[in-house]
């Protein structure tokens, strides 16, 4: 009886521990996510290609299963945003389809020939599915950092996010084959099978996790769904919870601004409609920040400095530059590496200038 008594007020004593941790890490988040100075960040992928094995090294790793090209994508993509001054970076989504990478791993999914099909009911993931690549990317931040002499401030600033396909776009953009009749019960039943993977990156240390839903502004959505789903998802999680929605957002702003998320994420670079509608009701977007998409991830030429300074201005004047993260429209997959370093730069000259 002793033993369990004791047993029992360690295992206490280790859950008040992982609950301080946890709110360490939220506060320290939110001290450096919700200050009162611009921060910038990505939205997604970069045009990284997967390097085969070069070296007499890496083709012995190679012979033996230790070689990981994605490793050395992920790697690229940190060491790349860090030199261009972005605070919060992804991974580099090497590993492609942003629906494809999740489904593959979730049961009552098919995946075949680029194309997702639900076949079955669908249960959550018993294992995670982009974890290991966030760790990897905290873990070379870290070095990064230590490498660099980054100052204490300059290093505080910095953290790795972690994009999550969001489950109105992972079931819109499959195909139903026979359990479902209807796909607004599915889009409930990927929000549950998601969320092991939200929790596990607040355990990894993730800065925040940013959930994308580009369906969303489509017209082919049940927005009320859409909330439910992202409800499941962000509920209980202490880290900040962000969502991207890329598009014209005239017909869906009103109500994603609603939705139980600490960030909301839009394109206003490409999509010249945006910016007025932001402007028509900023308020709506009391108590979140803003991700301001002000580089055109569409375009394979650098943006025009001045242009997305105007821009970048008529964001602050809408909802003040403390509500603000900088970041492109969408991810840089189709822009030249080169080109995608410059459009980042611009990010990082102006929230400096700004700040």
């Amino acid at each position: 009886e002793l033993q369990l008594l004791r047993f029992q007020l360690a295992r206490k004593r280790l859950k008040a521990l992982g609950q301080w941790i946890l709110a360490l890490i939220r506060y320290v988040n939110e001290n450096i996510i919700y200050g009162d100075y611009l921060i910038t960040t990505v939205v997604g992928s970069f045009g990284i290609d997967l390097k085969e094995p070069e070296t007499l090294g890496e083709k012995i790793k190679s012979s033996i299963g230790l070689y990981d090209p994605y490793k050395i994508a992920i790697e690229e993509a940190v060491k790349l945003q860090l030199d261009c001054g972005i605070d919060i970076i992804g991974d580099g989504q090497p590993r492609g389809d942003m629906v494809g990478s999740f489904v593959k791993h979730i049961p009552g999914f098919s995946y075949e020939m680029n194309s997702s099909v639900i076949v079955s009911k669908i249960r959550a993931p018993q294992v995670d599915i982009m974890i290991k690549d966030l760790k990897f990317a905290l873990n070379v931040l870290k070095r990064e950092i230590k490498d660099r002499n980054m100052s204490e401030d300059e290093a505080s600033k910095k953290g790795v996010k972690l994009m999550l396909t969001g489950p109105s776009t992972i079931v819109h953009s499959s195909r139903l084959e026979s359990f479902y009749k209807e796909r607004n019960p599915a889009i409930i039943d990927c929000a549950y099978a998601l969320r092991r993977e939200v929790e596990s990156a607040e355990k990894a240390g993730a800065k925040y996790v940013q959930i994308d839903e580009p369906f969303l502004s489509t017209g082919m959505v049940d927005l009320k769904v859409a909330k439910e789903a992202i409800g499941i998802l962000t509920d209980g999680i202490e880290m900040p919870m962000g969502m991207h929605v890329c598009g014209n957002l005239d017909g869906c702003f009103k109500e994603i601004a609603k939705f139980p998320i600490d960030i909301l994420d839009c394109e206003f670079a490409g999509n010249n409609v945006n910016i007025g509608i932001l402007e028509s009701n900023a308020d709506l977007l009391k108590g979140k920040k803003l991700g301001f998409g002000c580089v055109d991830s569409a375009v394979n030429a650098v943006d025009d400095k001045d242009e997305v300074k105007a821009l970048v201005e008529r964001g602050i004047a809408a909802v003040g530059k403390e509500n603000m993260l900088l970041d492109p429209d969408c991810g840089l997959r189709k822009v030249d590496i080169p080109i995608a370093k410059e459009k980042l730069r611009i990010l990082s000259d102006l929230a400096k200038e700004f700040n």
